[in-house]
Order: structure tokens, then C-alpha cells, then sequence
């Protein structure tokens, strides 16, 4: 245990690792330690402790996730002095008891269900005690809500944690637990917090978002949510937008909400995996080529504009040649405007892992650069098709590496962290601004722009 004087304030470095659930996660431990006294360090050689919230959705992420703790236990040998290690998140979930023999470089694990505990961890580890205040200043314990303390124009916001769908390629289910909504007035008060703090662009994230509140009570359903949460970000002329939803979820209800609401984006994601009924079935996932057509006919016809997301999985274990060749035609003749491509990992734990017929590496890497090239080509032509047209954009930050600085955003369209950005080389904006632009250039996934009129905050332009 390392010792830290009364007196002395305490700070932590957090590297974060994996999705943006992860993220979200990482934030809300940021916030009840910094509610606890302490301070976030930006430098190992500044850190007090060092918090890493790690990833175990591969193998691959795994092994960085254990490789990245490592690397800083060397960076804080060398600065000679203790450094605590605090390892956080779904590697210490998957793999529980084994890690304290395996990394006695960490000083304690965390799961994911232990973390609204964090300040009582990093206190037994540092030597002191903390005091969490309330929201009227009154001494608290460590579960107290906290404020969200999100830099930037974007949040991604959890609705949900875990899944009962029991994939046969993921292990989400063993790491994270089954699926359970957050109540609404927790997810409400957490966006109303973050819209007074600036923030203009909500994106809703779970593992499988479009059955939320099935387990809260009959009148809950996403398009409710959705309803419900455009009346908190109105006022603020913010956007919502929703990722990771699956094609069942994909009700009247929803796409009505999705339709009708002004304030929640066109913006479709829908992870199919892959087109073909037995592969799908074999992943213990439901659906044909046929009914995803219907689907996202029905979608184009229903939400005219709207831009249509997926994700496809390559190399599960018996895919044939044959069925490869039918998700990248049903890819090409989808023309969806992004396409995320995973090689498949036989993880351990899974059943896809124990199945036979296991397609060889070779083949898989060879499957997944050619779905690539099909995606990108696609995803180029859908962000082309843009130019010329006048958005709002997002201000999401400032580029000073070139001759003369340029702001960056991103508009209706492009995912933060997904989908490419909007490059504005004149004018002045502050970040989390909304401003509108004039769409000039594209190149593969990124666009250029000039600012046009007033900025759509001061409702100028139309």
C-alpha cells in the first residue's frame, strides 16, 4: 500500500481502453473521485495512482488492455517510486481470481459491478479517507450520484448495461451480466446536467438499446425514451442519437419516434453481423438476407434521408465461401452509407470457440480486407454525396498543427469517434458550438466546409 500524506492531494491518471461504454464508465469513476478530493493527473510522473479501465471484448483487447498495464508499471519503476496500478473493467470481470497471481504488478482489481466503489479502492490503496459531499454539501458515501465531468460537445450516455442474447461469438454476457435498463430520471438527470455544462450531442449506447426498459414496466420502450429525453434537450438545441440497435428492435413505435422527433437524428445503426439464415442461426442470431432487405426498405421509405449504419462479421466458424460471397454482395446492393467490418476471434468462454469447421486466418483476413475495400468504397461515395449541401456542425475541437488553425466538427451524419469530421480551415467558433456550414470537398471519409451565415445557436440561418 502506498502512503499519502494528509495534506498532500492526491491525483490519478486514467487511460481508458475498448468502446465508448468504457468511456462512459471511466467517467463516472473520474467523477466520484474527483467529488472525493482528488485531482486527475495528465502525466504518470504526476499521478498519485494510476486507474486503467481495460477492455476484454477479443482476445486482442485483452492482450493490450494487460501490455498497456504493464507498460505504465515500467514507466513507473523507472521513475523510482511506487505507483499503485488500479485495474478496472472487463478484464478483471472475465478473469476475476486468476489476475492478482498473474499481474502482481496491480495493486487491486475492479470489476465492472465494483466500480461505483472506486473511492473506497483507491483509499485503502493510497492510505487515506475520503469524504464524498452531496449535492447540498452533506458528508455522502462513495454512491452518491455524481456529475458527469464530459470535455467536449459530444456524450455518449448509457442506457443500459449487459445482454441476454447470449451470442455465440461474444463474451459481453459473461463479462458485463444480463441486461438491465437505467431507470429513466437516472438517465435524465444525467443529460440535463450535461446539456447546462454545453454539451449538444447525446448519444445513446447500451449493448442492445432497442429493448430497454422491457425489464422496467410496460409503459417503457426506447421511443419513449426518446420522446421523453427530446423535451430535456430542446431547450438546448441538442441532438440525440441512438447506436447499436438491433433489427428486432426496430419497431413502428421507434421509427415513428425516430421520424417525428426533431431532435433525434436519422442517423440508423443496426448491427447485422451477416446476411445468411444458417451462419445467423449459428451465431444464435435470427434473421435472412430477405428480412434485413425488408427491413431496411422499409426504414428508406418510413425515414427518407436517413443514414443507415451496420456491422459485419467475417469468418465465423463453418462460413463458406459461398456464404461470404452473399454478405458482401448483400453489402454492395445495401449501399449503406457505413459498414464497421470485424474478423472473427474465437473467444474463450463462447461457443463459437469450441465449435469445428473453424475458418483458417488466411481465409479470414483475406474475407475481411475484401469486405473492407466494398464498405469504404461505399462509405467514400455516401460521404461525397454530401457536398454541397448546408449543415449544422458540431464544433468538436480546434487543429493546430497545420499553417493556419482549423476547426473541427462533425454534423447529423458522422458518429463522433466513428464517422470522419467536418474541416472548417476559416472563421472562429468555440467548442460545442453549432454552426452552419457548406459542405465544399470530400475525401474518403472526411469533409471540408466554410462557414455560412449566422451560427445556427443564434438561429440566423435556417
Amino acid at each position: 500500500m502506498s502512503q499519502v500524506s494528509a495534506d498532500m492531494t492526491p491525483s490519478v491518471l486514467f487511460v481508458t481502453l475498448g468502446c465508448a461504454k468504457n468511456e462512459v464508465d471511466t467517467d463516472r469513476m473520474r467523477s466520484l473521485l474527483l467529488r472525493a478530493g482528488y485531482q486527475e493527473a495528465t502525466e504518470v510522473e504526476d499521478a498519485s495512482a494510476v486507474l486503467v479501465n481495460t477492455c476484454s471484448f477479443l482476445a486482442s483487447a485483452t492482450s493490450e488492455s494487460i501490455e498497456r498495464t504493464l507498460e505504465l508499471a515500467e514507466a513507473a519503476r523507472e521513475g523510482v517510486r511506487e505507483l499503485p496500478i488500479v485495474m478496472c473493467g472487463c478484464v478483471p470481470s472475465r478473469y476475476g481470481s486468476d489476475l492478482p497471481d498473474e499481474l502482481p504488478e496491480v495493486a487491486s482489481f475492479v470489476r465492472t459491478d465494483e466500480e461505483d466503489g472506486i473511492v473506497g479502492v483507491l483509499d485503502g490503496v493510497l492510505g487515506r479517507t475520503s469524504v464524498v459531499p452531496s449535492a447540498d454539501g452533506a458528508a455522502a458515501g462513495p454512491l452518491a450520484a455524481p456529475l458527469r465531468t464530459v470535455q467536449g460537445a459530444s456524450a455518449y450516455v448509457k442506457i443500459s448495461d449487459g445482454c441476454d442474447r447470449f451470442c455465440s461469438f461474444c463474451a459481453i454476457p459473461y463479462i458485463r451480466g444480463r441486461y438491465a435498463s437505467r431507470p429513466y430520471r437516472e438517465i435524465e438527470r444525467e443529460v440535463k446536467a450535461l446539456a447546462e455544462q454545453g454539451v449538444r450531442e447525446f448519444v445513446l449506447i447500451g449493448q442492445d438499446t432497442g429493448i430497454w426498459g422491457e425489464d422496467l414496466g410496460a409503459q417503457d420502450t426506447l421511443a419513449s425514451l426518446l420522446v421523453r429525453l427530446a423535451e430535456v434537450v430542446r431547450p438546448y438545441r441538442a441532438w440525440l442519437r441512438v447506436l447499436y440497435l438491433q433489427p428486432e428492435g426496430m419497431t413502428d413505435e421507434l421509427v415513428s419516434a425516430i421520424r417525428d422527433t426533431p431532435e433525434v437524428l436519422p442517423y440508423i445503426d443496426i448491427p447485422i453481423q451477416h446476411c445468411d439464415a444458417k451462419v445467423l442461426s449459428d451465431m444464435n442470431r435470427s434473421g435472412s438476407a430477405e428480412e434485413f432487405s425488408e427491413l431496411f426498405a422499409r426504414l428508406r421509405r418510413e425515414i427518407p434521408g436517413m443514414v443507415l449504419r451496420t456491422t459485419g462479421l467475417v469468418g465465423f466458424p463453418g462460413e463458406t465461401d459461398e456464404q461470404f460471397e452473399d454478405l458482401l454482395q448483400f453489402v454492395a446492393d445495401e449501399g449503406f452509407d457505413y459498414t464497421s467490418v470485424f474478423t472473427y476471434s474465437p473467444e474463450e468462454g463462447t461457443r463459437g470457440a469450441e465449435m469445428g469447421n473453424q475458418v483458417p486466418d488466411d481465409v479470414k483476413l483475406e474475407r475481411t480486407q475484401r469486405l473492407m475495400d466494398t464498405a469504404e468504397q461505399l462509405g467514400f461515395d455516401a460521404t461525397a454525396s454530401h457536398v454541397g449541401e448546408v449543415v449544422d456542425v458540431i464544433i468538436d475541437g480546434v487543429d493546430t498543427d497545420g499553417d493556419a488553425p482549423e476547426l473541427i466538427g462533425h454534423t447529423w451524419f458522422q458518429a463522433p469517434d466513428c464517422d470522419g469530421a467536418v474541416h472548417i480551415a476559416e472563421g472562429e467558433a468555440s467548442v460545442g458550438d453549432v454552426v452552419r456550414v457548406r459542405l465544399t470537398e470530400a475525401f474518403c471519409y472526411e469533409l471540408e466546409g466554410e462557414l455560412v451565415g449566422g451560427s445556427a445557436d443564434s438561429g440566423e440561418a435556417a
